[in-house]
C-alpha cells in the first residue's frame, strides 16, 4: 500500500459515519480492504522489505461471515524492525517533559472523541458486538488516555529518614520498550488500557491486537499521527500469536510484556520469556467468574436490580468479556423463583440480532456449540437457547448464539469448570454460606466474582474470602482506573491501573543519601 493508497483507504473509512456506510465500502470493493502495519509513525507499504510479511491473513465479519479485510502475518524480521524503531524512540521519549506527553495524551483522547461514532461503527462490524455496547468501549478508550495524561502530572514518591545517619528516596524511570498485546473482545478499550499508560510513564511500544479484530488498531495508527506522536513512540503490527506474537515477546529488545488473552497463551508467554528474568511481565488472563444469589437480594425492593446485574454479568458483549459471571449460584429457598425470573427477563430484555451481537469468529462458535452439544448430551436442562447449526465457511450467514441458560449441570463437566466465554451460564443451588463460598472458590481461575445481597456484613465476609481479583456487590463491571486490575490463580499475574500500571511501566532504585 503506498502512501497515497494507505491515505485514500482512511478516508474511506474514516468517511463512514453509519453502520450503512461501513457496509456499503465493504460490498463496493472487489476484494477485501488491506491493513498495513503503523512503524515508525507510518504504515508500511507491502513491497517494503525491510518490514513488510509476505504471508496474509484474512478477517471476516462476524454477523455476516463475510471477509472484510487482510492483514499482514507479520514475520519475525519485520516484528524486529518494529521493535527497533521503539528503542531508536526511547531516549528521547523517555526523557520528554511529562507535562509534554500529557498534552500528546489528551490530544489523542480528544481526537478519539471526535471520531467515536466511526471508531464504534468499525468495532461493531469488526467485532460482531451492539453499536451500543461499540459506543460504551470506546469511551472507556477515551477515558484511559485522558486518565493517564493527568495521573502523570501528580506522581507522589516516597522518602524515609534513618536518624542521623541517611535520607532514603525513590526514583523511577520509565522500563523501556515494551509489547503490548490485546484480545479480540474488546479491542480498542483494551488495547488502549495498555497503550495509554505506557506512553504515559515514559515507555515504547509495539503494540499487537488480535488478528481476528485488527481495524480499530489501524485506525488509531493515523490518530497517533494527527495527536504528534514521535515516530517510533508507539508502533502497531499485525499478526497471529505463533508467529507475529511469539517473535514480539521473545525479543531481547523487549523490555516488558502487557498482554490480555488466554491462560494457555499466558502460560507460553513466561516459557518464552523465563531466560530472560528482568523482563517486566504483565498478564490478565482467562476466568470463569461467579455470580452468588443470596435470598435477601430476592426480596421484591431489590428483586429486579439482583436480576439485570446477573443477566448483565452473563449477556453482556454476547459473554464475551473475561469478567462476566459465567456460573450462577442461587441460595436454595429463591432458587425456583430466580430461575423463572432470570430466564423471563433475559428472554426479553437479550433477544439475538438486536441487543445480542455474533460471536467474534467462526472457530469461536464452534467452540461454544461444541460445549452446547456437550450439554444436551449431560441432559442438561435447557431454559433458553440451544446448539446452533454446524456452519463452515462457504456457506456461514454470521456466527449467531442464542443466550442459553443451563441447570442440572453436573459440578465436574467441563461446562462448569472450562471458560466457554460466550452466552453460556450455568445456574446451580447453594444452601449456606459456607457452601456458596466453597462453590465460588472451587476453579482454577480467580478473575472476578459478584456477589448479590443486601446484607452489609455478609458483603465483607463472603467478598473478602472469594479468591477473585475484582469483586463487584450488587453491580458490575464498574471501573475507577485507579483501582488495581488483575486475577488471581490462573487468571493471571501482576496488577494493572494507577500506580499499579506505574509499577508495570517503570523500574524504582533507592538512592540513599548521607545525614551530613
Amino acid at each position: 500500500m503506498s502512501s497515497s493508497t494507505s491515505d485514500r483507504r482512511l478516508s474511506e473509512l474514516w468517511s463512514c459515519v453509519t453502520l450503512d456506510e461501513a457496509r456499503s465500502l465493504i460490498d463496493s470493493t472487489s476484494s477485501p480492504l488491506s491493513l498495513q502495519n503503523f512503524v515508525g509513525g507510518q504504515y508500511i507499504a507491502p513491497h517494503d522489505s525491510l518490514t513488510s510479511s509476505s504471508q496474509h491473513i484474512t478477517s471476516f465479519e462476524p454477523k455476516t461471515g463475510r471477509p472484510i479485510y487482510t492483514l499482514p502475518c507479520t514475520e519475525p524480521h519485520a516484528v524486529e524492525a518494529a521493535i527497533k524503531a521503539a528503542k531508536a524512540a526511547f531516549p528521547s521519549w523517555s526523557k520528554t517533559a511529562r507535562a509534554e506527553r500529557s498534552a500528546i495524551l489528551r490530544k489523542v483522547s480528544e481526537l478519539l472523541q471526535q471520531n467515536r461514532e466511526v471508531f464504534a461503527i468499525w468495532e461493531s462490524i469488526d467485532q460482531g458486538k451492539t453499536l451500543d455496547r461499540a459506543r460504551v468501549e470506546v469511551d472507556r478508550a477515551i477515558s484511559n488516555f485522558s486518565y493517564f495524561s493527568t495521573f502523570i502530572l501528580h506522581e507522589q514518591t516516597a522518602a524515609r529518614m534513618v536518624d542521623g545517619v541517611a535520607l532514603t528516596y525513590e526514583h523511577r524511570s520509565p522500563a523501556g520498550v515494551f509489547a503490548l498485546i490485546s484480545p479480540w473482545n474488546m479491542p480498542l478499550y483494551l488495547l488502549t488500557w495498555k497503550i495509554a499508560p505506557c506512553l504515559a510513564f515514559g515507555c515504547t511500544a509495539v503494540a499487537k491486537p488480535s488478528e481476528v479484530t485488527s481495524m480499530t488498531a489501524f485506525l488509531l495508527g493515523d490518530i497517533f499521527q494527527k495527536a504528534g506522536v514521535p515516530p517510533g513512540v508507539i508502533n502497531i503490527i499485525f499478526g497471529d500469536g505463533a508467529t507475529t506474537g511469539a517473535a514480539l515477546v521473545a525479543s531481547p529488545l523487549i523490555n516488558g510484556v502487557s498482554f490480555t488473552g488466554g491462560t494457555q497463551t499466558g502460560i507460553a508467554i513466561r516459557r518464552l520469556t523465563a531466560h530472560q528474568i528482568g523482563k517486566h511481565l504483565s498478564l490478565e488472563l482467562g476466568g470463569k467468574n461467579p455470580t452468588l444469589v443470596f435470598a435477601d437480594s430476592m426480596v421484591p425492593s431489590v428483586r429486579e436490580r439482583t436480576i439485570r446485574v446477573a443477566a448483565m454479568a452473563a449477556f453482556e458483549n454476547q459473554g464475551e468479556i473475561c469478567l462476566c459471571g459465567s456460573r450462577i449460584y442461587v441460595e436454595k429457598s429463591v432458587y425456583n423463583d430466580f430461575v423463572r425470573d432470570f430466564t423471563a427477563y433475559v428472554r426479553e430484555k437479550y433477544v439475538l440480532k438486536q441487543t445480542v451481537g455474533a460471536v467474534a469468529s467462526l472457530q469461536h462458535c464452534d467452540k461454544i456449540r461444541r460445549y452446547l452439544e456437550l450439554a444436551a448430551e449431560q441432559k442438561a436442562t435447557f431454559h433458553l437457547g440451544g446448539a446452533p447449526p454446524t456452519l463452515n465457511e462457504d456457506e456461514a450467514q454470521g456466527y449467531w448464539i442464542e443466550p442459553t441458560i443451563l441447570t442440572d449441570v453436573a459440578k465436574n463437566s467441563a461446562i462448569q469448570i472450562d471458560e466457554i466465554f460466550g452466552p453460556v451460564v450455568t445456574i446451580t443451588p447453594f444452601d449456606n454460606e459456607q457452601e456458596a463460598i466453597q462453590l465460588a472458590n472451587d476453579s482454577e481461575y480467580g478473575l472476578a466474582a459478584i456477589l448479590l445481597t443486601t446484607d452489609g456484613a455478609r458483603m465483607r465476609r463472603v467478598g473478602e474470602q472469594l479468591e477473585a481479583g475484582l469483586v463487584w456487590v450488587n453491580c458490575w463491571l464498574v471501573r475507577e482506573l485507579g483501582t488495581p486490575f488483575g486475577g488471581m490463580k490462573n487468571s493471571g499475574t501482576g496488577r494493572e491501573g494507577g500506580e499499579h500500571s506505574r509499577d508495570v511501566f517503570t523500574v524504582v532504585r533507592t538512592l540513599h543519601l548521607p545525614a551530613y
